[in-house]
């Protein structure tokens, strides 16, 4: 059994702050500041350029890798770190595309991450022949058929919680000849994925949030083991080329997941989340979902008993169901900076929404009951009817 009560002192986080909002950003590991430190001391400032190959710093975009693949379902050397999400997402989508030649269509939802759809419409545009279609979410599945090249979709929604059935998903993609690309930005760290089984073709996600790597975490990208020497990098960068210091004029993939690589790692980003990544040594994925879903349960239950203004945007169905819980109000904006001033941070998404992350390596069920308690004090005295809380700022 996993001992949360452990995990929760392996994070520092503020007195007197409840924190809900990992699915933003997770809060920092106490071994991270060290380990970060030691990077740039012992190794950096010791080893100097050596430290590439004396320090491992070369290796470790493959080997952390393999650390987030254990947590997402995906065999070793089948993921590889670096770069921004964004930047996965492209390639994840290029490398589809042109696996599927004939095809015009990408796939996506309504619902989805605007940068993914962002990148997805820049993609169509540099090609000249796509089209990116959105459909709304539930109807996904009865979308895809033999025009589609790829369906591109985040698993767990960022706005409302509600989980696609990557299972269903993919496959009938794969009856359609289409490939499925998963966006695990607000899976991976949240619940058991298992993209290997489930028949997934690319993932991308995010670390900075429930993988807890800190601001501007690196990305990263998985290939299944059968597209691993068929999928063409997009971005042929110098360390995705087969043998990056011979230095050749022309490019020549690297093998497998190495192809895409692109740019330098961002070695002190991933010193901070290999500590990271400790914590998850400990911890069943299973014992992790049971947690969130009694997390998640208590939070609908004991917020829609007190606070009858707020409207539910999250699937009650644990099937269809993140680490997440959100709550429609036409005051959202208002009302979260008044939550945050006391204490119980989450955050707002437009135009309504506000968003609850639960993350049970530091949020039990004290705190829970607390934010909701918290949260019907300042609906019941509208203490969110300030002016100071209704001004919008520009980062929230």
């Amino acid at each position: 059994m996993t001992d949360f009560e452990a995990t929760r002192a392996m994070f520092d986080l503020p007195e007197g702050v409840i924190y809900l909002d990992g699915n933003s950003l997770g809060p920092l590991p106490r071994a991270a500041a060290a380990r970060v430190a030691a990077c740039v001391t012992e190794e950096w400032g010791e080893m100097l350029v050596t430290g590439w190959n004396r320090a491992g710093w070369m290796e470790m975009p493959r080997r952390l890798g393999d650390r987030i693949g254990a947590l997402i379902g995906a065999g070793p050397g089948t993921v590889v770190l670096g770069d921004t999400l964004s930047i996965k997402v492209f390639q994840a989508l290029a490398a589809a595309c042109q696996m599927r030649p004939g095809r015009r269509v990408i796939l996506s939802d309504s619902g989805n991450f605007p940068s993914d759809l962002y990148m997805a419409e820049g993609l169509c545009r540099m090609l000249g022949n796509r089209e990116l279609r959105l459909v709304a979410p539930e109807e996904v599945e009865g979308a895809i058929d033999e025009s589609v090249a790829a369906v591109m979709v985040t698993e767990v929604d960022y706005r409302t919680g509600r989980r696609h059935d990557m299972a269903a998903i993919t496959a009938r993609a794969h009856e359609a000849g289409a490939l499925a690309i998963w966006d695990l930005a607000h899976s991976a760290g949240a619940l058991p994925v298992r993209l290997a089984e489930e028949g997934a073709d690319f993932a991308v996600g995010c670390t900075y949030k429930y993988l807890n790597s800190g601001p501007g975490g690196p990305a990263f990208i998985y290939v299944a083991p059968r597209h691993g020497e068929r999928a063409v990098p997009a971005l042929s960068g110098w360390l995705g080329h087969e043998a990056p210091f011979a230095f050749d004029l022309g490019y020549r993939p690297g093998r497998g997941i190495e192809r895409m690589r692109v740019g330098t790692p961002p070695v002190l980003q991933m010193a901070a989340l290999d500590a990271a990544l400790d914590v998850w040594e400990s911890v069943s994925m299973t014992d992790l979902r049971a947690r969130s879903l009694d997390l998640t349960d208590r939070f609908i239950a004991e917020v829609e008993a007190c606070c009858p203004d707020l409207a539910l945007a999250t699937p009650r169905e644990h099937a269809r169901r993140g680490s997440q819980v959100s709550f429609r109000h036409p005051e959202g904006y208002a009302i979260m900076q008044a939550l945050i001033a006391r204490g119980v941070v989450g955050d707002f998404r437009a135009p309504d929404i506000l968003r609850f992350g639960f993350t049970p390596l530091y949020i039990g069920p004290s705190e829970v009951s607390r934010a909701a308690e918290i949260l019907a004090e300042v609906m019941e005295g509208r203490l969110w009817d300030r002016e100071e809380y209704r001004r919008r700022a520009a980062v929230t």
